[in-house]
């Protein structure tokens, strides 16, 4: 009766612990959902009275604004809510029981039965399944990080596919101003009988061109207008300040390429997932395996069906008896396939995670290579070749071909120019997405 009654003090103690860092870790992440609440807007509006767009303010609008991020905000919620209701007891059982026939009997006293009772899960089990949920959170809070990250560079991507339309725009109007210069030119040179008719001619097949492809453009604009209001959780037809007049050109990559690696396992929300994953599903068949062990249920007992007031008060303790071995060795087997899923895919995350990365680098080196040669040979030596074009063709010494040639490709080598600094930016947002970083 003492060991008895020992068991049954020290059972809630040895049976039901799930380890006060558990407790710990789950505060953590509480107070980490609870700081990644974004700011509340200052306005409906986040760009009134912006003159410009700039990329930094684009992208804290869509961090604070886009409903993908706070959908995946509350799917980490969820995940925390997972812990306390899996490391909780069963609720208590109470149980009453009555003899009819006793009541108001004058031979014997009224025959009553209560019990109570409480189960406590063989120890570690709570603590493993406490480990299965805050693994989980973990990684629904590397979700909500990768949704964030991923659309962070959409942004920056978006404001680059802005910034070169704006561009284009400029660079063909400016064409056009051109072309007008040069077919009054050529419309002088036909009146005094020194050129073809031909020539204005042809310069006003490269206008009509020139024209058709402003329209394109305007097109391009609307719809990137339209994703970028979509990012920002507002109406489509919204409008947007316009991108700044020039794009500072940025340097190249600092680091070497085994730093930036190491920085990205270390950084990259998707790996820090499926690093948690694992974690999860490594605890799920450690309790696969505890499942093999019995549950506890310990009871207290007042009858009054004893006569003797002694034998009255009862103390008990139940196990159950996990023979249905069939059942047991089928969930250890699902859940060792599944730890071995979650490895899989973990190994996959960090073949993706070295691939962005080395590609990014690459990348990024070929873009700032051809930007140097387009900025310091290819934009002068067009420049040149047009007024030299030019030139020859006033005084009679070259047909306006060359001139309509060469002002092509000052065209193309100066659109060249602008596409190249936006493949220069893009690659950088690849390469900070690719080691974890906000663009």
């Amino acid at each position: 009766m003492h060991a008895l009654r020992a068991l049954a003090l020290a059972a809630p103690l040895l049976w039901s612990c799930a380890g006060p860092s558990l407790t710990t870790r789950h505060h953590d992440q509480q107070d980490a959902w609870q700081r990644s609440a974004p700011a509340p807007p200052a306005a409906d509006d986040p760009f009134a009275g912006h003159a410009t767009l700039e990329r930094q303010a684009l992208i804290a609008a869509v961090l604070a604004r886009n409903p993908s991020i706070a959908s995946a905000r509350w799917a980490w919620r969820a995940a925390l809510a997972r812990y306390p209701q899996d490391t909780a007891l069963d609720d208590p059982m109470l149980e009453y029981g009555l003899a009819p026939a006793s009541l108001g009997s004058s031979r014997v006293d009224t025959g009553q039965r209560a019990v109570l009772s409480q189960a406590f899960p063989f120890p570690g089990k709570r603590a493993l399944r406490g480990e299965i949920a805050l693994a989980e959170a973990e990684a629904a809070a590397s979700d909500f990080a990768a949704v964030r990250l991923r659309l962070a560079t959409l942004a920056s991507l978006l404001f680059d596919q802005a910034y070169l339309i704006e561009r284009k725009l400029a660079v063909n109007e400016a064409h056009r101003a051109l072309l007008s210069e040069l077919r009054e030119i050529a419309v002088a040179r036909y009146e005094a009988g020194t050129a073809s008719q031909q020539d204005p001619l042809e310069a006003e097949l490269e206008e009509a061109e020139l024209l058709h492809r402003d329209v394109m453009l305007r097109a391009d604009r609307a719809v990137t207008v339209e994703q970028l209001n979509a990012l920002l959780h507002r109406a489509a037809a919204l409008p947007l300040p316009p991108p700044p007049a020039a794009l500072e050109p940025r340097a190249p990559a600092a680091g070497a390429r085994d730093a930036l690696l190491d920085r990205a396992f270390a950084e990259r929300p998707e790996r820090r997932a499926a690093e948690a994953r694992v974690r999860a599903r490594e605890a799920a068949v450690d309790l696969a395996r505890r499942e093999f062990l019995p549950d506890l249920r310990v009871m207290g007992t007042y009858d009054t069906f004893w006569e003797e007031s002694e034998l009255r008060p009862m103390l008990g303790v139940e196990l159950n008896l996990p023979v249905r071995r069939a059942r047991r060795e089928a969930a250890l087997d699902e859940a060792k396939a599944s730890l071995e899923e979650a490895k899989s895919m973990r190994a996959g995350t960090d073949d993706q995670v070295r691939l962005s990365v080395a590609r990014a680098l690459e990348r990024l080196a070929e873009a700032h290579h051809a930007l140097e040669i387009v900025r310091d040979r290819k934009l002068p030596a067009a420049r040149d070749r047009v007024d030299a074009a030019r030139a020859a063709f006033e005084t009679g010494q070259s047909d306006f071909s060359a001139v309509i040639g060469a002002e092509r490709s000052l065209r193309d080598a100066e659109l060249d120019y602008e596409e190249t600094l936006v493949e220069v930016s893009r690659w950088h947002a690849e390469l900070a997405r690719a080691s974890g970083e906000l663009p």
